[in-house]
């Protein structure tokens, strides 16, 4: 048989050839958009609800706005169209289970629905995180078995890890530095040469898949165990009475500071991805002593903040269970509408555990996905009742800009200064702001 691989990248130029994306969620689409402004391209989802969006020029995600348009992606939902492409991208989720042990069932079934579509002398390639091996050693089995045909022999596959920091408008797909890797050289070569069709600011080629692979899982935790250093330097920093932020801002002055901040530590990467590390540490007889330690740290701080609203309540001379609490966001992170492993449900939880049932508004997040994942009601900003205790628990622009007089304005009109509970989750506000304000802040 005579191979194409490496004619795959031409002929995809030319337009003969099309490119397809498996899973069009906040990774996926934004791919698929910016390779469909170069080379045809098929986008394939088996969420039929959320390609009729696409179809209609809606993006739920918010990550490629108006260009969903314009753009000349063909959505689908039928997965024999994957038949048409000579160049497959899987990129689909890959969530931890309540016992944190990688969730594969996404990537399985997709690998399944890639072999029952696999044409000859086409390469996969797999964007999905996942602990090194997972691409060898489960997705090419199930793609051969289902195919029919041999992974080296009859197609090839590469791994080329996600980078999309979703609702970041700086760092974006075209210009932050993509991994990529191939079984072999000459699909390392084509995949590369794919990629670089849209990175403008070029490819970085390893060795391996399984090294690709660690590259991803390794990023994510270094970022959670830095975080989780922050936090609890914040909870040291609450016992000591000295203000986080201060010391923060006072460590950053020195060239070699980091830049973290305390805060929530949720969505689909990093709250996720170190447990794709530790638990295949873990089956090779390595047991974390630090990545899971900080997994620790960050995974408590909903119930620490929540635990400092109510001390401040209490101090405030008011009975919590009757309070009104109103909290400000529920997405995992500003500006963007992604609820997934959001921490702020932990916060809520907690609450609830002392028979408190907080208002949550965020008009970033969508109130069905909301009531499904965390039976949270959302109310609209402008019909929330007036509160004794505001939790500002996502730094949206809509709370970042807002004044202290705004804030007030969240608070009953009958309470005193003094007896209205600020909490500053993400420390948005002005230190010598909330001092002038005379009301009773706590933050991180």
């Amino acid at each position: 048989m005579v191979h194409q691989y490496s004619k795959i990248y031409d002929n995809l130029i030319a337009g003969k050839e099309k490119l397809a994306l498996v899973g069009l969620g906040y990774v996926g689409m934004p791919i698929a958009v910016e390779f469909a402004k170069h080379i045809n391209v098929i986008g394939f989802d088996i969420n039929k609800k959320r390609i009729q969006e696409y179809q209609n020029g809606i993006d739920a995600t918010n990550e490629v706005g108006s260009a969903i348009k314009d753009t000349t992606v063909e959505f689908t939902a039928d997965p024999k169209r994957l038949q048409e492409a000579s160049f497959i991208i899987v990129a689909v989720p890959t969530p931890v289970n309540p016992d944190t042990s990688p969730d594969l069932g996404p990537v399985e079934g997709a690998s399944k629905l890639v072999g029952q579509n696999l044409k000859p002398n086409t390469i996969v390639v797999f964007e999905s995180t996942v602990y090194p091996g997972v691409t060898e050693d489960i997705c090419i089995p199930i793609i051969e078995r289902e195919s029919g045909l041999r992974c080296g022999k009859d197609w090839k596959i590469g791994y080329s890890p996600e980078r999309i920091n979703p609702g970041d408008r700086v760092h974006t797909l075209t210009n932050t530095k993509k991994i990529v890797s191939g079984m072999d050289e000459e699909s390392a070569n084509e995949i590369k040469k794919v990629y670089d069709i849209v990175i403008k600011v070029g490819t970085y080629p390893v060795s391996t898949i399984k090294t690709a692979e660690a590259v991803k899982v390794v990023e994510n935790s270094q970022r959670d165990i830095n975080i989780a250093f922050i936090n609890e330097v914040a909870m040291i920093c609450d016992k000591m009475g000295i203000d986080t932020d201060e010391v923060i801002s006072g460590m950053n002055t020195k060239w070699n500071a980091l830049g973290f901040k305390p805060g929530l530590v949720g969505g689909h990467c990093i709250g996720v991805d170190p447990y794709y590390l530790t638990n295949a540490a873990e089956m090779l007889g390595y047991h974390s002593q630090i990545i899971l330690n900080g997994r620790k740290v960050n995974d408590s701080m909903g119930a620490y903040i929540a635990d400092a609203a109510i001390k401040q309540m209490i101090e405030a001379g008011m009975a919590p269970k009757k309070a009104t609490v109103l909290i400000l966001g529920i997405t995992f992170k500003e500006n963007c509408p992604d609820t997934r492993n959001s921490k702020v449900a932990d916060i809520i939880h907690r609450l609830r555990e002392f028979e408190i049932e907080p208002v949550v508004t965020d008009e970033w997040a969508d109130s069905l996905v909301t009531k499904q994942e965390y039976d949270v009601e959302l109310v609209p900003f402008e019909k929330v009742p007036k509160a004794d205790c505001v939790i500002v628990a996502v730094g949206h622009n809509q709370f970042r800009s807002m004044s202290m007089m705004q804030l007030k304005k969240l608070f009953k009109d009958n309470l005193p200064d003094e007896e209205k509970v600020l909490i500053d989750v993400k420390s948005l506000y002005r230190r010598d702001e909330l001092d002038a304000s005379g009301m009773r802040y706590w933050r991180l």
